[in-house]
C-alpha cells in the first residue's frame, strides 16, 4: 500500500496537471459509472491529501474520495492515452493534454461535506499536513496515550498519525532507538516528540524524492544519499537476519498487527522509549 509521501505527490502531480480544466470522466469498468456521468464536463478546482485519502474538488460542490488500498495504482497519459484503457480501470479524467486512468483502488466514491468531514475525523495528524506542528505533536502524543498496544502495532492506525505505512514505521522507531514492542501509552514525551518529528522528517523526504530512503550515508561509507545503492538505503526493513547499518547485530523480524516489523535488539533495546 503507498505510504503518505506518495499519496501527496500525486495530489500535487494531479493538481498540477488537471486542476482549472474542464475534465472528462469515465468509467470503463462500470463500478463508478453513476459518479463518473455526474462529474464529466465540470472542473476540477483542488485536490488534497490526508494521509492516504485523496480528495479531489469539483465546480458545483462535488468531492471526489479516493484511497488505493492494497492494489490501487494511478497511471499518468500524456498527449495520447491508450485508445483503450484497462478493463478494470475504475475512472478516468481527461484534460486538455493529459489522462489520468485509475485501476484497483480500494475507495472510489463522492462525498458530501458531512461524510468527508467524518472521513477526516476519523484520521489521526498528518505530518504532511500544512498546520502547526505543536498542535499535530499534541494530537500524536494524545492518541498513543490511550492505546495500550505496541508502539509498532499503533503506528499503523491511521487514526494515531496518518500517512505512515510499514516501511515508515519500522525505520522511524530504529531511527529514535524505540523498542516496537513497548506499549504506546508508556512512552515517554521526548520519545514521542522524537517519533513524531522522525517521522515528518522522513515522509517530506519521500515527497521531495519519490522513493524511501533513511540511511544516513555515513553509516554505509557513502557521501551523499544520492551515492546509496537501492540495497543500502534502509535500516531495518526486510532485512531479517542481515547486520545492522550501524552495530552489525542481526535484524529481528516479527509479526506486529497483522504485518512483519524489522529492528535491531541492540540499537533498540527491550523498553527502549519509556
Amino acid at each position: 500500500m503507498p505510504e503518505g509521501h506518495t499519496i501527496h505527490r500525486l495530489a500535487r502531480k494531479h493538481g498540477e496537471v488537471l486542476a482549472g480544466q474542464i475534465v472528462a470522466t469515465a468509467s470503463p469498468q462500470g463500478r463508478f459509472s453513476a459518479g463518473a456521468r455526474r462529474l464529466d464536463g465540470r472542473t476540477l478546482e483542488t485536490v488534497d491529501a490526508h494521509g492516504k485519502h485523496l480528495f479531489y474538488r469539483w465546480s458545483g460542490g462535488e468531492t471526489l474520495h479516493v484511497h488505493l488500498g492494497l492494489f490501487g495504482k494511478f497511471r499518468l497519459h500524456r498527449d495520447q492515452p491508450p485508445p483503450s484503457p484497462t478493463p478494470n480501470t475504475r475512472l478516468t479524467m481527461t484534460g486538455d493534454d493529459v489522462a489520468v486512468y485509475l485501476a484497483g483502488p480500494t475507495v472510489c466514491e463522492l462525498v458530501d461535506p458531512a461524510e468527508e468531514t467524518a472521513i477526516r475525523r476519523r484520521l489521526g495528524p498528518d505530518p504532511l499536513r500544512a498546520g502547526s506542528g505543536a498542535v499535530k505533536l499534541g494530537q500524536f502524543t494524545a492518541n498513543l496515550s490511550r492505546r495500550r498496544r505496541p508502539i509498532g502495532a499503533a503506528l499503523l492506525d491511521q487514526r494515531v498519525i496518518a500517512g505512515l505505512g510499514n516501511i515508515y514505521r519500522a525505520e522511524t522507531l530504529f531511527r529514535t532507538g524505540i523498542d516496537p514492542q513497548l506499549p504506546a501509552d508508556r512512552l515517554s514525551a521526548d520519545a514521542a516528540s522524537r517519533l513524531w518529528t522522525e517521522s515528518a522528517t522522513l515522509l517530506r523526504q519521500g515527497r521531495r524524492d519519490g522513493r524511501i530512503i533513511t540511511v544516513d550515508p555515513a553509516d554505509v561509507g557513502a557521501r551523499r544519499r544520492g551515492d546509496l545503492e537501492p540495497t543500502e538505503r534502509l535500516y531495518v526493513y526486510k532485512r531479517t537476519g542481515e547486520p545492522c547499518r550501524r552495530c552489525g547485530t542481526l535484524v529481528s523480524m516479527t509479526e506486529m498487527a497483522n504485518r512483519s516489523i524489522w529492528w535491531c535488539s541492540v540499537c533498540q533495546p527491550k523498553g527502549a522509549g519509556s
